[in-house]
């Protein structure tokens, strides 16, 4: 088994006026399983997340670095000089008492969030907007980055971790640097208990079930998927490399280069 060093973090609380608790739908719809294996989990508390950022050329200060359980990458405590208080996501390289700002021209430095049309290529970006004043909604998990690849006529040329280059407004903003808790995917979970901490329940293979379960089910002893093109989902569907995104999306026109 093995973890992550949190000894970075600034040891406190959370901030009690940017939680709630929240009731966790753990894979059911009206008490039907929709997704399987989930359920259970330690109990959480959700921190309020600014995804927008959209208190413009007010400078904040970093008051903490945290670990967030709904989330893979760590969380900074922001105090403004007016005297708010926000969670934002962490970028890699943001310490306690820096400085960071949100606006149109901003310094092009860690943690600082502004339009995509005044970076350069070769600049990574994070928690990037796909609609302008939407907040952002891609490249928040933890250790991810998007590259700016290009600017030209009126759009942002961004490739993202997936290797897929979209075309995104270039008015829409990002946050500069690369989002924090990079080992998160080195992580060995080791032992079956720590999965359920997490809220994952046990999987069964496919081939163990009864032929009136799973496709791979029945046979004597452990046998293959017989004369199947691939393996299957448990409803008879493709498993792997089939592409699911819709033919005719409205946003494949943005797509230069689909993900590998």
């Amino acid at each position: 088994m093995m973890g992550i060093d949190y000894r970075s973090l600034t040891k406190k609380k959370p901030e009690r006026s940017l939680t709630k608790g929240f009731l966790r739908k753990v894979g059911r719809s009206r008490g039907q399983i929709t997704v399987r294996h989930k359920g259970g989990g330690h109990k959480r508390k959700y921190r309020l997340i600014d995804f927008k950022c959209d208190k413009f050329d007010i400078p904040a200060k970093v008051a903490a670095i945290e670990y967030d359980p709904n989330r893979t990458c760590f969380i900074a405590l922001l105090n403004y000089i007016d005297g708010e208080k926000r969670y934002v996501l962490a970028s890699e390289g943001l310490k306690v008492g820096d400085q960071v700002l949100s606006g149109e021209k901003t310094p092009q430095k860690i943690g600082n969030r502004l339009q995509l049309k005044y970076l350069p290529s070769g600049m990574q970006v994070h928690n990037v907007e796909l609609q302008p004043g939407q907040g952002g909604k891609i490249v928040r998990a933890a250790g991810s980055s998007a590259m700016v690849m290009a600017n030209e006529s009126g759009y942002t040329h961004l490739k993202f971790p997936s290797g897929e280059v979209r075309k995104v407004r270039n008015i829409c903003r990002a946050s500069i640097g690369q989002l924090s808790n990079i080992e998160q995917g080195i992580v060995v979970i080791g032992k079956a208990g720590r999965n359920r901490w997490l809220g994952i329940r046990p999987t069964v293979r496919g081939s163990a079930m009864n032929p009136c379960d799973h496709p791979h089910g029945g046979g004597e002893g452990r046998t293959g998927i017989g004369l199947r093109r691939g393996p299957k989902t448990p409803w008879g569907k493709q498993a792997l490399g089939v592409k699911t995104r819709r033919k005719k999306k409205w946003s494949n026109k943005f797509i230069v280069k689909r993900r590998k």
